[in-house]
């Protein structure tokens, strides 16, 4: 009982993680119709503004505070600069972002070098439930995650701004000509999502460690979760970052790891051949 229970922990902590990661990957993709493939490269840079500000002899909530702004930051230069004179040629966009997750993964890895570097859990030990015992950081980061999850629901739903990002998903043309600025509209977008993925790899960063290549393991998943939820909506990506997230963190326990990822994909894309649409499928929150 207490080992399934440890098991069903591990699950959840995991699947939050894949959450934070889809749920910025999963806002850029349905509002702007583009897969932003430097995703997981902004989850590095977050992980990397982390262990530098922990480096430097600041407190490691200093780093993980300001991660996502610096992130997010980026994320509105970038996609001003780069990534808006592609809109037109969609692959041609997904393919800018892929070259921008390069440089930047290259950029981190000069700095780094192939090393694995650590950061401790800001909130240390465990709970203790019995005889059991449960992380206190994965805690804390599936109760950030439900937070997040609450504020972007909120924030899409009830908000001015949310209605505007809705119309302009909805409809660009009617958006532009009831005076919504859409080029403001998309660079905020991606500006959220990418900082939605620095502050994922904030919190992370004391689990996983810092090294050059985190972010493309989590993109991958991020990626596959989007496809099986269903882009359009905000649920669809969530949705298909529970699916993927609970099996790829539950079948490790009952088989070999490498085949365990294997089999993830071959279900996903199983899925998605017979269900293209995903999960859920239509646009709104």
């Amino acid at each position: 009982m207490a080992n399934a229970f440890v098991a069903a922990f591990e699950i959840l902590s995991f699947g939050a993680i894949i959450v934070l990661i889809v749920l910025g990957l999963g806002i850029i993709a349905s509002m702007m119709g583009i897969f932003n493939f430097a995703q997981g490269e902004f989850v590095l840079l977050g992980a990397y503004i982390t262990y530098l500000a922990y480096a430097k002899g600041l407190p490691i909530w200093a780093g993980m505070v300001a991660a996502p702004f610096v992130v997010g930051a980026l994320g509105f230069v970038l996609e001003a600069l780069i990534i808006r004179r592609f809109y037109a040629a969609p692959i041609v966009a997904m393919l800018g972002t892929y070259a921008l997750g390069l440089i930047i993964r290259e950029a981190v890895r000069g700095l780094i070098g192939g090393f694995y570097l650590t950061v401790p859990e800001p909130i240390g030990g465990s709970i203790d439930i019995g005889t059991m015992h449960i992380s206190a950081w994965r805690f804390t980061i599936i109760v950030i995650t439900l937070l997040v999850m609450a504020a972007c629901y909120l924030l899409l739903s009830r908000t001015s701004f949310g209605l505007r990002m809705r119309a302009t998903l909805e409809n660009p043309s009617l958006a532009r000509a009831s005076g919504i600025s859409t080029p403001l509209m998309y660079g905020a977008t991606f500006a959220f999502g990418s900082a939605l993925a620095g502050l994922a790899g904030a919190l992370i960063v004391p689990v996983f460690s810092l090294y050059a290549d985190l972010g493309i393991r989590f993109l991958i998943q991020g990626f596959v979760a989007v496809m099986v939820g269903g882009i359009g909506s905000f649920i669809g990506p969530v949705a298909g970052a529970g699916v993927i997230g609970t099996l790829s963190a539950a079948l490790p326990w009952v088989m070999a790891p490498v085949v365990a990822d294997v089999l993830v994909f071959v279900l996903a894309i199983a899925f998605i051949k017979f269900r293209p649409q995903g999960l859920i499928a239509g646009k709104g929150v």
